[in-house]
Parts: C-alpha cells; structure tokens; sequence
C-alpha cells in the first residue's frame, strides 16, 4: 500500500517529524490545521474565523492529496477555552452540516502559540471505497 506525504512547506515539518497529511490507501489524515489565514499567515483574533482558516487549508490540503470536504468521515476540534465552542459551533454547521463526519465534540487544550484558539484535523476517505 502506497504511503504519500503532503506539505504544507513549513520548515517545522522536517525539524518537528511530521507532515499536513499521509495519504495511506483510500484514507486522508490531515493533521491539525490552526487559524492562521492561509494567505496572509496573519491569526485574526475571532475564534470563528480562525475555524474558517483551519477549514481553508484543510480544503485545499485535501484537494491536493486528491480528496473533497465531502470525503471528511472523522473530524477532531481543539480549543483554548471552552468559550471559543459557541462561537466556531456555526462555522462548524456551514463546513460539515450536510457532511456529517463522526467527531469528538470538543477538546480543550493549550497550543504552542498564545493567539491561536482553535486547531481542527480530519480524517477522509475516499468516497469509491465506502
């Protein structure tokens, strides 16, 4: 079975061990996306919109490695404080509400950076397997 690395390009990935997604076989495992903005690597301070960000980059990650949103069958949400839930619950709804992957409800966490507030990673299979 093939194994297949996707980068995001960061140099972090190389010096840390890790990759923005294995495609191994018919499975995508996107690993946690935070909410810098894909274009501008500026974190907005909106928990929401951050979510919106972390979406962006798992979107095109996905499309890279040759899958779609719609292919998302587990989907994990991290947040600094359980304040943020409220607030990212609608973006949620917007990116999944007709996908409706399995997925842990909320993890409350630290991260490596004080302005990040929301990291979320997926995994994704293909649809011509299920």
């Amino acid at each position: 079975m093939s194994r297949r690395l996707i980068s995001s390009g960061s140099p972090f990935e190389a010096t840390i061990g890790y990759s923005r997604a294995v495609v191994q076989g018919d499975f995508c495992f996107v690993a946690g996306c935070t909410g810098y903005d894909p274009d501008t690597r500026i974190m907005p301070d909106d928990a929401a919109e951050q979510a919106r960000n972390a979406f962006r980059v798992i979107a095109a990650t996905l499309d890279e490695a040759g899958f779609a949103m719609a292919d998302v069958v587990r989907a994990t949400y991290y947040v600094t404080d359980i304040a943020w839930w409220h607030a990212i619950v609608p973006v949620l709804a917007e990116t999944f509400g007709e996908i409706r992957p399995a997925a842990t409800g909320l993890i409350v966490s630290g991260f490596v950076a004080p302005e990040m507030k929301v990291e979320i990673e997926v995994t994704a299979m293909r649809a011509s397997a299920g």
